[in-house]
């Protein structure tokens, strides 16, 4: 059963760029680690940690370089490999800053690259 914000979550993707697989109208998860990272993603967002908008542009922009770097019956192609990319992205742009011990690793390790 899905709550309100999971419902908004997944129709404001029905039919643009980002559609999840589904299978027979359901949501479509191969392997559990794609079950917990979508369920991740939307719980952070509707937690306010980001804004799901701003994952969704973030997943939109790993499909699309995903697309421009393989050819597209490249069977390697894994939506959730995506997810989990843009899922990271927004993961420390805006909520590791949000933790002290994190912010300071990532500094030294910004610096250490």
């Amino acid at each position: 059963m899905q709550t309100s914000f999971e419902h908004f979550a997944v129709a404001s993707m029905m039919g643009q760029p980002d559609t999840p697989p589904r299978a027979n109208g359901s949501l479509c998860f191969h392997q559990p680690w794609e079950r917990q990272a979508f369920g991740l993603a939307v719980a952070l967002a509707r937690d306010g940690h980001f804004e799901w908008e701003d994952f969704r542009q973030a997943l939109i922009a790993e499909i699309a370089a995903w697309e421009a770097s393989h050819s597209r019956d490249d069977p390697g192609w894994d939506y959730y490999e995506c997810w989990l990319n843009a899922l990271e992205a927004v993961t420390r742009a805006n909520v590791l800053p949000q933790i002290p011990a994190a912010s300071s690793m990532l500094s030294s390790s910004d610096s250490a690259l």
